[in-house]
């Protein structure tokens, strides 16, 4: 299949952003149904519920009505890479949603080649609709996003995510790492959540060893165009494998990258 090296984001974007309405409609309802958040787990800490599976097939079905010829990857039904692809999480933050913890959001991502281009990011919780599109910005419910002008690490907030299939005295590493150059952390559950607070200013920085791409594929490209530092998250077979990713202020990055990506 020949795939148009750029193809129509605005058309996408349209899209992607009334499915992620709609979807997270549905799953806000299904949350304030105690037996609809119902868990079994995938593997330690993994969490999953009917609903993840349910509005992922809803998002699938309307991409796949509107381009039926683009390449899909999904959380729970998986898919084949592509040099354009969508890239879903139907629920980013599954612990907090099945848990009762109204933190969680719809992710529906675009990525071409190795750069995601297209992110539409949902919080039906607070109403909160993310957007972005590759060289037009960032919104959050129509209006422009910017990341934070914190001058420094010593004054930032960095939320990091960690999980148990990694080294946990890496973790700890790290951690002391970012406390003792003076910034606060935070870990809420959510890396798509935890990247869009970049880009509006909430915290000044996201890191994470290991998250798999349909967790920050839409949140990058927003993140990316309200101006954060961001790192390569699709080199190296990312898209498939996941991969280490960062994205920070200007006024952070230079130092997150000494602390956390400089080590062989």
């Amino acid at each position: 299949m020949i795939v148009d090296p750029m193809p129509d984001l605005d058309g996408r974007l349209a899209v992607a952003a009334s499915l992620a309405l709609s979807a997270g409609a549905y799953a806000r309802d299904c949350f304030r149904d105690p037996d609809a958040r119902q868990h079994r787990f995938k593997g330690p800490q993994d969490y999953l519920t009917e609903v993840d599976g349910a509005v992922e097939a809803r998002i699938r079905k309307g991409l796949g009505e509107s381009f039926p010829e683009d390449a899909i990857i999904g959380e729970e039904a998986g898919g084949t890479g592509a040099e354009a692809c969508w890239v879903i999480d139907p629920i980013d933050g599954t612990a907090n949603f099945a848990r009762g913890l109204a933190r969680w959001c719809i992710s529906i991502g675009f990525v071409v080649g190795q750069r995601a281009v297209l992110g539409a990011v949902y919080d039906p919780m607070q109403d909160e609709l993310f957007l972005a599109r590759s060289g037009n910005g960032a919104t959050l419910n129509g209006r422009p996003i910017r990341v934070a002008t914190t001058p420094d690490l010593a004054h930032g907030i960095v939320e990091t995510g960690w999980n148990p299939r990694l080294d946990r005295a890496q973790h700890l590493v790290d951690l002391d790492r970012v406390i003792g150059a003076g910034a606060a952390i935070r870990r809420l559950g959510s890396g798509t959540l935890g990247l869009t607070d970049v880009a509006c200013g909430r915290s000044d920085a996201y890191f994470q060893r290991h998250i798999w791409s349909w967790d920050v594929a839409a949140a990058l490209a927003i993140a990316s165009e309200a101006g954060a530092w961001t790192n390569d998250f699709f080199a190296d077979d990312g898209l498939i494998r996941g991969n280490t990713v960062l994205a920070a202020t200007p006024g952070c990055a230079s130092a997150l990258v000494s602390l956390l990506l400089s080590e062989a």
